[in-house]
């Protein structure tokens, strides 16, 4: 167990780029949930009714969105023109340690391009539950960036499967339909 750990680790590091999350990813998961207060209902994508809203926190003018990963809080970068979830060694690490990231989890290696052009070999992973506001996604892609210190950004792999999304600059609250 320890042996494949280190092997983990060092796939980890060695195969990941320091790209910010651009890239074209495979296949995207639609099975969905919708969770509620009383009651766990499941879904399929495009059939969510209603809206739910979770409020963004600026921090110099960059927004961001509380999202729970596998069940852990972590605060995302909303950011649109990322078009895969993005998380730093960092994250990937905590997750593995606290058994919510396994090794059937990495989908592989695939070259990534980042806004700048630059084009970087990075790993894949399937994160099993992508928690915003009441609205599950299971099964998304996300890319783990070769940088302990990267931004976490809520890429296209998750919000493109929300039909619409709202900002409200003034209440600092984005919705997801």
């Amino acid at each position: 167990m320890k042996m494949t750990r280190y092997i983990l680790y060092a796939f980890i590091i060695i195969n990941l780029s320091g790209c910010s999350g651009c890239s074209k990813s495979k296949n995207r998961r639609k099975a969905q949930i919708e969770r509620d207060k009383t009651n766990l209902t499941v879904k399929r994508a495009g059939d969510w009714s209603g809206t739910t809203s979770v409020y963004m926190e600026e921090d110099n003018g960059v927004y961001k969105v509380p999202v729970l990963i596998n069940g852990s809080k972590m605060d995302f970068i909303f950011d649109t023109g990322a078009s895969i979830i993005s998380i730093s060694t960092t994250e990937a690490m905590f997750l593995y340690k606290q058994g919510t990231l396994r090794e059937d989890d990495f989908i592989g290696s695939v070259n990534f391009q980042d806004a700048t052009g630059n084009i970087s070999p990075g790993t894949v992973v399937r994160l099993k539950s992508v928690q915003i506001g009441d609205r599950v996604l299971q099964n998304v892609e996300a890319s783990i960036v070769n940088n302990t210190v990267a931004p976490l950004l809520l890429g296209q792999s998750a919000l493109a499967q929300f039909g619409k999304i709202s900002i409200d600059y003034e209440r600092k609250k984005i919705s997801f339909e």
